[in-house]
């Protein structure tokens, strides 16, 4: 039935433009990320008003949507109503009750975000986009100086963070520096790159000795979000169980990935113990990260073509990703891969896989053949990027913002063991992988609760990870860390994956003998990026 268009539906329109322009302006390092380049050249506020600014921004959109009637609107604008509600509650929480921004200045990781697309992505000349990148690093030195104004409740753990990515940015500047010194046609463009990076650094040294000297001695915070802040969280995201529920699910699941691990273990080699297993999975690599890398690039597209030929999901008209090696400035918080999504507005929007380089020797053992199989799965084909390239193909402005993790990071899982029941590289060892990734995501739920709630501590939740999944011990740290700033991230990975497989079990109970793998996909990552429990309206409308 189609719904008529009425004066509220022009009203929410108008509001969410506005809306929708405000966070540009608010942060123009998210337009950059979104292909809107009128902003390439600015680099938000990152003073204490700035945080005061967000608030209230989403305070004020929290009551200018609760006052239209979602009755009256149509029910794509019903539905992005309640989102950006959602979102604005979340927001406001994380802000005013976890209040990260007061625990660490996260100063040049924002810088080096903000540097990151416009370098890396191709959607206008290098000249042009290094002139954008000097615009921002002319900025920089004030930025650096602005964060220092809300870091009020310091935490030692995420100011030694801080302290590396600001090491490690200069890194990522020379990068830059080389490539428009090779590549750049115009001297004059390198010329002032080179007075722009000269002061960043001498900026960033100034930030150095302010960490060490000023932060890191009154760092007395604590980074764990408490009982009741962590199971708000949990219910502000609407994951329809709260925090022992989704901790019981984590632990039944562990049992029985390490019980099929176990049992798979013998197939591999019937005469090793688990331990050889282990390390005859992992020891099955490339010589090289060079070669390594190509190695991601082939199963990449060795997995996109099986979920074209299998009918599994139907990638977009505009497909393309980009793999490459994970920015210095990045590296201790990202042991394995991450992924960037394609720029909505870009002519040409591009998603980045990144790929971190071993760190030691041992670490190369992470980059094994079984898990580059899945890992490309879940980064690329049909995991993260063609979920978010088909997101971006969704009018709504709305879902733009939505990012809700146990969709995203949920689907990403879904589809590595989705994949192999298909039959996609479905061999003894990449079963392996399988099970060990899902006992890590298992212990990612248990560890999120845990470590928020009190329970545990940072050495204890590295040493969990180690005994639980086998990873090296550096790869256990970085993950760990990561953990520490994102309350009721982690859990979203297998808790995500329960309830998109719950949902599909509900709609092959609807459908019975018409149901279609590839319509409830299509349904699903072409709805746009959202919480599940709200992705279940997509299916009531197809019903």
């Amino acid at each position: 039935m189609t719904h008529p268009h009425t004066e509220v539906d022009d009203r929410f329109d108008r509001t969410i433009d506005r809306w929708f322009r405000d966070q540009l302006a608010m942060k123009p390092e998210t337009a950059t990320y979104l292909g809107i380049h009128e902003h390439d050249g600015d680099l938000g506020s990152g003073g204490r008003d700035a945080i005061d600014d967000e608030i209230a921004f989403h305070r004020r959109a929290i009551d200018e949507l609760s006052a239209l009637d979602p009755s009256e609107l149509s029910p794509d604008r019903a539905l992005d109503r309640d989102l950006a509600l959602h979102q604005g509650r979340l927001a406001v929480h994380w802000l005013t009750e976890y209040r990260p921004w007061a625990g660490a200045s996260g100063g040049a990781e924002h810088v080096g975000e903000a540097l990151f697309p416009l370098f890396t992505r191709d959607f206008a000349p290098l000249d042009e986009r290094l002139e954008r990148i000097a615009d921002r690093l002319e900025a920089a030195p004030r930025y650096l100086g602005e964060v220092r104004d809300r870091v009020t409740n310091p935490i030692r753990l995420w100011t030694e963070i801080d302290i590396e990515s600001t090491e490690h940015l200069p890194g990522f500047l020379d990068t830059i520096l080389s490539a428009a010194r090779s590549e750049a046609a115009d001297e004059r463009v390198v010329e002032r790159l080179e007075r722009a990076m000269e002061a960043t650094n001498a900026a960033l040294e100034d930030q150095l000795t302010w960490l060490r000297s000023d932060v890191l001695p009154r760092a007395d915070g604590d980074w764990k979000a408490g009982p009741e802040v962590f199971e708000e969280m949990v219910r502000l995201r609407e994951l329809e169980a709260d925090g022992d529920e989704i901790l019981s699910v984590g632990e039944e699941l562990l049992v029985k990935e390490r019980a099929a691990r176990d049992a798979l273990a013998s197939e591999i080699d019937p005469s090793a113990t688990l331990e050889e297993v282990a390390d005859i999975v992992k020891d099955d690599h490339a010589p090289t990260f060079a070669e390594a890398l190509g190695e991601y690039r082939e199963w990449m597209s060795k997995a996109r073509e099986f979920v074209v030929t299998n009918g599994i999901a139907t990638p977009p008209e505009e497909d393309h990703l980009n793999v490459i090696e994970t920015p210095s400035f990045l590296r201790h918080i990202t042991p394995f891969a991450a992924y960037y999504d394609p720029a909505r507005f870009d002519e040409t929007p591009v998603g980045t896989y990144i790929v971190t380089p071993p760190s030691s020797p041992e670490m190369m053992r992470e980059h094994n053949r079984a898990s580059i199989s899945n890992t490309s799965v879940h980064e690329a084909y049909p995991g993260h990027h063609l979920q978010l390239s088909a997101a971006i193909t969704n009018p709504s402005l709305v879902r733009l913002f939505s990012g809700a993790p146990e969709f995203t990071e949920g689907w990403a899982f879904y589809c590595e063991r989705m994949m192999k029941e298909a039959g996609f590289d479905d061999s003894p060892k990449a079963w392996y992988i399988v099970h060990t990734d899902a006992i890590w995501r298992a212990t990612r739920i248990i560890l999120d609760v845990q470590l928020h709630r009190g329970v545990i501590g940072f050495d204890e939740a590295v040493e969990r990870l180690v005994a639980e999944t086998g990873f090296e011990r550096p790869a256990a740290v970085a993950e760990v860390k990561r953990y520490t700033g994102s309350p009721t991230y982690q859990l979203s990975y297998l808790f995500g994956r329960h309830m998109i497989e719950k949902l599909k079990s509900e709609i092959q109970a609807r459908d019975g003998a018409s149901f279609d793998l590839r319509r409830f996909h299509d349904t699903l990552i072409y709805g746009g990026t959202m919480p599940v429990s709200y992705a279940r309206r997509l299916f009531e409308r197809a019903a």
